[in-house]
């Protein structure tokens, strides 16, 4: 079977909830990373065969095919490059990978951009399902769902809440792994460890035109004292919004490309893509699924959690990653180095190729071999990708 290799991997900083992103249109910040991928790999716009963007929240500003209206505002892609949008929830551009690696690996197709993007700050979340109930225009939740799952709010915060129950952590283990996140982006900021994966971003400030190159989110002065003093999301539980994902602004893309399109463009592969997983389970408890499909994408690869260098795994919240420690018995200390969703923040349909640009990289900078990544969605469904540096 043909390989799929990944060229390029890029992402914008993230931007806080009304920060320094918020003022720029989605297809615009879009824009921005796919130009990037074609500014690095120094392709012609005729030679990509497709682009495959995740986003989740798709209305307003991200209606009417995010995808193809980014890659018409871009600078280096033109009318004839065709782009799709998916919506596979928070793993939307992680899917995008998988669809992209595909495509290249059935022969069908050479070079594909898979992307992301997400303005939660121009389109919040859960806004296109709203503003169709409060228009009287119906509930996603139908007659047919409802019988089979009767009384029952799908919610990613009970689901965290049950995760919290069901494996037995506490409100400080919680407390200690976001601060534990903040601690490593901030070390991975100061220590130029994404500079070779941001975008810079030209955004407007009260002081003038800026470059936006650092994550947003990150808590510099963040201690434990801090985290574990703000409010619970629910009396009766453990989860803040302190070690809840971040609400954020941006985009980011991944150029994957066949062995053919390696020589005939004379492109340098950064890594080859091992094995590619989806799988689905309970829907309500729902962030748990990464747990199984880590374990079927282990098997499918013939690996051990052993083999694997680096884990990429979306701190959604914050009992999500540490129910996959517990579970795959990994190593803490290969877990999100750079730190995760908790500091960087989650801009839920650019989130999946944004950890896959922050994995390559890091697999680069610290001359490791195998990463993998893995993503809680909706529904209780989990993809998990697993590459090899090259």
């Amino acid at each position: 079977m043909p390989e799929a290799y990944i060229v390029e991997a890029v992402r914008t900083a993230g931007g806080r909830r009304g920060g320094r992103l918020a003022g720029v249109h989605p297809v615009d910040l879009a824009a921005r990373s796919l130009d990037a991928i074609m500014e690095r790999s120094g392709l012609e716009a005729g030679a990509v065969d497709d682009v495959v963007m995740g986003c989740v929240s798709q209305g307003g500003e991200q209606a009417m095919q995010v995808g193809r209206n980014a890659v018409l505002a871009a600078k280096r892609l033109g009318e004839g490059v065709p782009a799709v949008t998916i919506d596979r929830q928070c793993g939307s551009s992680q899917q995008a990978v998988q669809f992209a690696a595909q495509a290249v690996m059935s022969g069908t197709q050479d070079v594909v951009i898979a992307a992301g993007v997400e303005s939660m700050s121009r389109v919040p979340m859960g806004s296109t399902a709203m503003f169709h109930m409060k228009e009287g225009l119906g509930n996603y939740k139908s007659p047919g769902l409802e019988e089979k799952y009767p009384g029952i709010q799908w919610s990613q915060f009970m689901g965290a809440e049950m995760i919290v129950k069901k494996h037995g952590f506490t409100k400080d283990d919680l407390d200690r792994f976001a601060l534990a996140s903040h601690h490593k982006a901030i070390e991975a900021t100061q220590g130029g460890a994404f500079a070779a994966e941001i975008v810079p971003v030209e955004v407007e400030t009260s002081e003038g035109s800026a470059m936006h190159t650092v994550d947003e989110g990150i808590r510099f002065d963040a201690t434990l004292e801090s985290i574990s003093s703000v409010k619970l999301l629910s009396p009766e539980g453990t989860i803040t919004a302190a070690t809840s994902s971040q609400i954020c602004d941006g985009s980011s893309a991944v150029l994957v490309v066949s062995e053919r399109a390696l020589k005939q463009y004379g492109l340098t592969p950064l890594a080859r893509i091992h094995n590619l997983t989806v799988t689905a389970g309970d829907p309500v408890i729902m962030l748990e699924e990464p747990l199984f499909a880590t374990d079927r994408a282990l098997e499918r690869a013939g690996m051990t959690i052993g083999d694997i260098d680096l884990y990429e795994v979306n701190e959604a919240f914050a009992p999500v990653p540490l129910a996959w420690l517990k579970h795959t018995g990994a190593d803490p200390e290969k877990l999100n180095v750079n730190g995760g969703a908790i500091a960087l923040g989650h801009p839920l349909g650019a989130s999946g190729t944004k950890l896959m640009a922050t994995l390559v990289h890091a697999l680069r900078a610290r001359g490791k071999k195998y990463g993998l990544q893995t993503m809680c969605e909706g529904g209780g469904v989990a993809n998990v990708t697993i590459i090899e540096a090259l």
